[in-house]
């Protein structure tokens, strides 16, 4: 594919963060051993990850606006922010599981135009720019096209130690988990927007997220055929924190199970 010069310039700032996460990535095992254990070392290998995206972007798009999981908000010109999660996965990371990812959005005018999710172990690069569909390492990609739930593989999220709505998220998945084939959870909510968007999975839901997990994955299924939205089935994911995917009969069924679901609440 013949890449813009936004994409380019998000391209660049993912995988040279993401080369310095597979060197990190290389040390946590012998961390794991240790008495200290890996996780301040994570953290600055999250931290390290961050400054070079934003110091690639910055220099690309000076005067930009960011959006950091780590840093926080940067003012900019008050058209274009960047949302950007260094390392989405990181109790993955930490564990030595290798489902990691940098995800990095542009928001114009208060609409996600452009995506970059990449998946450094892997070397899986995903991409969307509005109007130009989705690709995956340059191949095209497009959502799954099942119909039926009971044939679809659909993937959630579920609230760790520290997390509200645990009990909601249970009764989530008891509403799900009779209605489809098989449901995952891998821990990076950028990758299972990407393999929704890829047909890996046919759907996918979860709440209390931040704009950077979810502002890349969401113009990614969208623009390979996707369906996205918050819970309530609006455009409202980055305020609500709330996100469901899939193509559209899988995504309205989503939507009716969620439903169905919190009434019981």
């Amino acid at each position: 594919m013949a890449r813009s010069a936004l994409l380019n310039v998000m391209v660049q700032a993912a995988t040279k963060a993401g080369r310095g996460l597979v060197r990190d990535f290389g040390e946590v095992e012998n961390l794991q051993v240790s008495r200290k254990g890996p996780g301040d070392f994570v953290s600055a290998a999250d931290k390290k990850a961050e400054q070079i995206i934003y110091r690639e972007l910055e220099k690309a798009r000076p005067g930009w606006g960011f959006r950091m999981e780590e840093a926080g908000d940067v003012a900019g010109d008050g058209q274009h922010v960047w949302h950007i999660d260094p390392l989405d996965g990181t109790t993955n990371f930490l564990h030595g599981i290798p489902m990691f990812a940098v995800s990095i959005a542009l928001e114009r005018q208060g609409q996600i135009v452009a995506g970059v999710v990449y998946n450094p172990v892997m070397d899986e690069l995903y991409v969307a720019e509005r109007g130009g569909g989705a690709f995956m390492n340059d191949r095209r990609i497009r959502v799954a096209q099942r119909r039926d739930m009971a044939d679809c593989v659909v993937g959630t999220g579920i609230p760790h130690l520290g997390r509200p709505d645990q009990g909601r998220s249970l009764i989530e998945l008891r509403e799900m988990v009779g209605q489809v084939s098989g449901i995952r959870r891998f821990g990076s909510a950028a990758l299972d927007l990407c393999w929704v968007a890829a047909g890996r999975m046919d759907g996918f839901w979860e709440a209390h997220l931040n704009s950077w997990d979810i502002a890349a994955g969401a113009i990614i299924v969208r623009e390979a055929g996707g369906f996205v939205s918050d819970f309530a089935g609006k455009d409202a994911m980055l305020e609500s924190g709330s996100i469901v995917a899939g193509n559209e009969v899988v995504h309205q069924a989503l939507l009716e199970h969620l439903k169905q679901a919190h009434a019981r609440l």
